[in-house]
């Protein structure tokens, strides 16, 4: 909740400016708009500490200045500072240490990426506070792959070592011709005893714990499992989700969980779920009862992501109480646990399947750029895709083209990497889900049950529709645009033959059809479109050799003919082309929406 304090009818407006724009925060805050002075008298009375206090932000009444004054890093001043210079055009005044030098900030960073972060004294944060922002030796420990440990790894400071495993920094710290480094930052689901090197250790919510237990199961039960997956060296705060079956969901042991994990899900699955699940202990006496082979290796295998049990099913029992509250072994109680991990260990092999754009290397993803620059391999579709992108790969990374290798080949060299735990990009021209023959590489992926996934890319119609500078969809003319290419040496279904899909007069973006241009035009015209329909020929588009040549339909094959277009020639077909034509209602003053009161 933000509270907004004016001491004049100029920071007022300002206020009111501030309040109809969408702010992300989530904390209290205070943004007072007057002079610091002002600001600083009204919140001394009730300033306590930083870890309780609120976010104060103070902005002169112009809007030219936005300085956070209370609670940066924890309360979120600094972010909230930020956001708010962003409105009026000002600057923020960001004072802190961390910020100004582009470093980590080591107490919210947890927060920021779903991260619990172990509990320290106020004085042991700020001391590992100070010993990372002055420079001072540091390791960085990453046993988990996620979108934190990836802004980590390719924003590390110079004095920054990282490790992916901890036993890996043990040995670096135990090698006598090494630094030792003053602070250890860690991000694991695994609890380490660590002595020696001050550190701070951040839990990534990855684990999955999955529970059965017999019927009206004691709550102690809940409490006997931690103390379980504390022994097995995991710790309790990555939990993510508690897995159960539909039987056991009121279950008290199962409530008392989640109240000793508040920040877990719980997950429920029906005895259909779980019993299409192979776990590797089944026992027919579960099944008989549940209907499946095993509830808690089930469970916890449901509910990861794509991940693998680190703890295989653990039975135990817990004695029964009289009312006196005296043990009684008439009866035990039996309860089973396991655990498993989400499938982000960065120490197992990965694939990732990164669409490139349509040519230029600015035009790649954000994130696809993040894995060229991490990977171990990087194979690119070399007739397809501009060199230039793989001139990002990290030294000792291997760049191969895959223009002269067929589909074994390539698999194999990806294997090759995969199987020594390494990190392997496909680069594919555009985006690769179109026509990007990545189907059959995914079938080995499948066949021998490796990690990967796609970051898809911009596909080379959006790059005609922006260098033409058209909008491929017009306002009650045209809503539909068809992606597909012309038949040659690979047949096309009947149904989508061009001169059927040419009966919608819709905008249509033909691939890898140049060489049979001939056909094309006339199925095109032979479907309905005039002859004097607008066409553009998209040569290499966005690469510094392209070239884009508009006419009509019926001039079509001599375009492509006269200028030598093959291979990478995009065929833009429809009134869309350069149309500056129709209005749409969006930004009608008369609609109405849910933004905007139209006018009368």
């Amino acid at each position: 909740m933000i509270k907004f304090e004016t001491i004049n009818e100029a920071g007022r407006q300002l206020a009111e400016t501030i309040r109809q724009e969408d702010l992300l925060f989530d904390g209290e805050a205070i943004v007072f708009i007057g002079a610091m002075g002002i600001c600083v008298r009204k919140i001394l009375p009730l300033v306590n500490d930083k870890h309780t206090d609120p976010a104060v932000v103070c902005v002169d009444s112009t809007g030219k200045f936005v300085i956070p004054v209370l609670s940066g890093h924890v309360g979120g001043a600094n972010e909230l500072a930020r956001q708010i210079a962003r409105i009026t055009g000002g600057t923020a005044v960001i004072t802190t240490q961390s910020d100004n030098t582009g470093l980590w900030s080591l107490d919210t960073i947890g927060r920021q990426y779903g991260w619990q972060t172990c509990q320290l004294s106020h004085d042991d944060m700020n001391h590992a506070i100070a010993t990372f922002v002055n420079r001072r030796p540091t390791a960085l420990v990453c046993e988990v792959e996620d979108k934190g440990t990836e802004h980590l790894k390719s924003s590390c400071p110079s004095h920054v070592t990282l490790f992916n495993s901890y036993e890996d920094f043990l040995s670096y710290r135990n090698n006598n011709d090494t630094p030792t480094p003053e602070l250890l930052l860690i991000v694991s689901p695994h609890r380490y005893d660590i002595h020696g090197t001050r550190f701070i250790q951040y839990f990534p919510p990855c684990l999955n714990l999955g529970m059965g237990c017999q019927k009206n199961a004691p709550a102690d039960i809940a409490r006997k499992i931690l103390e379980g997956v504390s022994a097995a060296g995991f710790a309790i705060e990555s939990i993510r989700s508690v897995a159960t079956i539909a039987l056991k969901k009121d279950e008290t042991a199962l409530h008392t969980l989640h109240t000793l994990l508040p920040w877990a899900k719980v997950e429920i699955y029906s005895a259909g779920a779980l019993g299409k699940i192979s776990v590797p202990n089944p026992s027919d006496k579960v099944f008989e009862v549940t209907g499946c082979y095993g509830v808690a290796e089930a469970a916890a295998l449901a509910a990861c992501h794509d991940g693998a049990l680190v703890v295989e099913k653990q039975k135990d029992c817990i004695s029964t109480a009289d009312k006196t509250g005296f043990p009684t072994t008439d009866k035990a109680v039996y309860f089973t646990w396991a655990l498993s991990e989400d499938n982000k260990g960065c120490r197992k092999g990965h694939i990732e399947i990164v669409g490139a754009g349509p040519g230029d290397p600015d035009l790649v993803s954000v994130r696809g750029r993040k894995f060229l620059e991490r990977a171990d391999l990087i194979l690119y579709a070399g007739s397809l895709v501009p060199k230039e992108l793989t001139f990002c790969a990290k030294a000792g990374a291997t760049v191969r083209s895959s223009a002269g290798m067929d589909l074994e080949e390539q698999f194999q060299l990806m294997k090759e990497f995969y199987d020594k735990d390494k990190l392997v990009v496909r680069l594919h021209t555009g985006d690769p889900c179109i026509y990007g023959a990545i189907q059959e590489q995914m079938a080995f992926f499948d066949e021998y049950g490796m990690d990967y996934h796609i970051t898809p890319g911009i596909s080379s119609f959006l790059a005609a529709a922006a260098e033409l500078r058209s909008q491929f969809t017009i306002p009650e003319k045209c809503q539909t645009i068809i992606l597909t290419r012309g038949e040659g040496r690979t047949p096309v279904p009947d149904k989508e033959k061009l001169h059927l899909l040419a009966q919608h007069q819709s905008t249509m973006c033909i691939f890898l059809s140049a060489s049979i241009v001939d056909e094309v035009m006339n199925e095109l015209l032979a479907g309905g479109y005039p002859p004097e329909t607008p066409v553009a020929a998209c040569y290499k588009l966005t690469w510094k050799e392209q070239r884009i040549y508009r006419g009509q339909l019926k001039d079509l094959a001599n375009i492509l003919k006269e200028n030598n277009l093959t291979l990478t020639t995009m065929i833009v077909v429809g009134e869309a082309i350069d149309n500056r034509h129709g209005l749409s209602k969006l930004y009608d003053g008369h609609f109405t929406h849910l933004f905007r009161k139209g006018k009368q």
